[in-house]
C-alpha cells in the first residue's frame, strides 16, 4: 500500500500516515490478526525515517488499533464486528493511571488573571451586554477553530451552544430530543447524568461497563433511542472505549433515528501523544452529539459547557429553542474565547499532558 505524505499539509508525516493505516484498519484492508508492514519496509516505501513510522505505530497502539509484539511486528487486534477486544497491558496501564489521577488540574492564575483584566479593558461595557441565546459569538468561534485543530471535528459556530455546564446541557437536549425517548446511560456512571433523566422523568437503561467500554451483549440488545456515553474516561470507572468498542457504538447509532450523546469528559489530558479521537469526527450519519465543558480546564467554578449538535439538530434547536437565553455571564464567554484564541488554553493543556506523561514514564 502507496501512502503519499502531502508536505504542504499542516499536518506532521506521522500524523498523516497514521490517519492513512488508521482508515485502511477500519475499512478491512488490514484485517483483525493481520501484520502491519515492518517499520523498515513502510519506512523504505513513504520516504519517510524509521522514527516517523514507530511514532505513527505507537500512536495506532495508543487508540487500540494495533499491538506489538515483542520481536514479531505490530498487528490488528480492531474488530469490525461486534466482540471484545482484549485490552492490552498497556490500555490497564493507562487506564489505571488515569483512574488515579485525582491530583488536582490548575489553570495558572496569573494567566488567568491578566486575561480577565485585559477583557475589561479591551471590551468596556460590551462585557454587560446580553449574550446571544446560543452563546456569544466569539467564544462559539474559538471553539471551533480548537475543535478543528485540535480534535477533527469539524462543525460551524452555529452548530455550537453555551450552557452552565454539563447538567443544563443534558436538560436541553431532554427538551430538545423528547421525553418520549428512552436513554441509555452507562453503569457505573458520573451520578448527575442519571440524576438529570430521573428528574425529567424521562425512561433510561442501564447498560455495564467491562474492561474497554460497554459489554457487547447489553448493547446488542440495547433497545433505547439515545446512547450517553464518554468513550474517554468513563467516571467514576476510569474506563476508555477501544477503537473497536467506539466504532460499535457508531454501528449501534446506524439504526434510524438512534443518537449518540458524546460526553468527552477530561479527554483533553490524555496521556497519548494526539489528541484522543471523538465520535462525532467519526460518524457519516451526523448522529452524534459532542459535550464538553472547561471543569477540568481551567476552572470548576467558571460553571461553562458547551455542545454541539449535528446539523439537523441545530436548525431544530433554533427553532423550538432558541429563545432560551444563553446561562454563562458574557464577559466570561469573552475571557474563554480569549484564552483560546491567544493559546493560553492550548499550552496548558500540553503542559499538564507532558508533565502526566512524565509521571507515568517514572512509575
Amino acid at each position: 500500500m502507496k501512502y503519499i505524505i502531502d508536505k504542504q499539509n499542516k499536518s506532521p508525516a506521522y500524523l498523516q500516515l497514521y490517519m492513512f493505516l488508521r482508515d485502511d484498519i477500519v475499512n478491512g484492508i488490514y484485517p483483525l490478526g493481520s501484520k502491519l508492514p515492518s517499520k523498515r519496509i513502510l519506512s523504505a516505501d513513504t520516504g519517510l525515517s524509521s522514527i516517523t513510522v514507530e511514532h505513527a505505530y505507537g500512536l495506532l497502539c495508543d487508540e487500540g488499533y494495533v499491538e506489538t509484539r515483542q520481536r514479531s511486528g505490530y498487528y490488528v487486534i480492531f474488530r469490525t464486528d461486534d466482540g471484545f477486544v482484549t485490552p492490552s497491558a498497556k490500555d490497564f496501564a493507562l487506564s489505571a493511571y488515569v483512574k488515579n489521577a485525582d491530583a488536582p488540574v490548575t489553570f495558572p492564575f496569573s494567566v488567568l488573571a491578566k486575561t480577565m483584566r485585559g477583557v475589561i479593558s479591551d471590551m468596556g461595557e460590551a462585557i454587560l451586554e446580553r449574550s446571544p441565546n446560543g452563546g456569544c459569538l466569539a467564544l462559539r468561534g474559538a471553539i471551533r477553530l480548537y475543535l478543528a485543530q485540535n480534535r477533527g471535528l469539524i462543525a460551524d459556530a452555529r452548530q455550537i451552544i453555551i450552557g452552565s455546564g454539563a447538567e443544563q446541557l443534558y436538560s436541553l437536549l431532554i427538551k430538545l430530543l423528547g421525553k418520549d425517548k428512552v436513554y441509555a446511560i452507562e453503569t457505573p456512571s458520573y451520578h448527575m447524568i442519571e440524576q438529570v433523566y430521573t428528574q425529567a422523568e424521562v425512561a433510561t437503561q442501564k447498560l455495564p461497563l467491562g474492561a474497554d467500554g460497554i459489554d457487547t451483549d447489553a448493547l446488542k440488545n440495547c433497545q433505547a433511542d439515545i446512547l450517553h456515553v464518554s468513550p474517554y474516561r468513563s467516571f467514576p470507572s476510569g474506563v476508555t472505549a477501544t477503537a473497536s468498542k467506539r466504532h460499535e457504538y457508531l454501528r449501534w447509532a446506524e439504526k434510524e433515528n438512534r443518537l449518540i450523546i458524546e460526553d468527552d469528559f477530561e479527554s483533553e489530558f490524555s496521556v497519548s501523544t494526539k489528541p484522543e479521537e471523538t465520535l462525532f469526527s467519526h460518524t457519516k450519519k451526523h448522529n452524534v452529539i459532542y459535550m464538553n465543558t472547561f471543569s477540568k480546564t481551567v476552572s470548576p467554578s467558571l460553571r461553562v459547557g458547551y455542545m454541539v449538535l449535528p446539523p439537523a439538530l441545530a436548525e431544530k434547536y433554533e427553532k423550538e429553542l432558541g429563545a432560551y437565553a444563553c446561562t454563562v455571564p458574557t464577559y466570561i464567554q469573552y475571557v474563554l474565547a480569549e484564552l483560546i484564541a491567544k493559546g493560553d488554553f492550548q499550552r496548558h493543556i500540553n503542559r499538564v499532558r507532558r508533565a502526566k506523561r512524565k509521571e507515568l514514564a517514572g512509575k
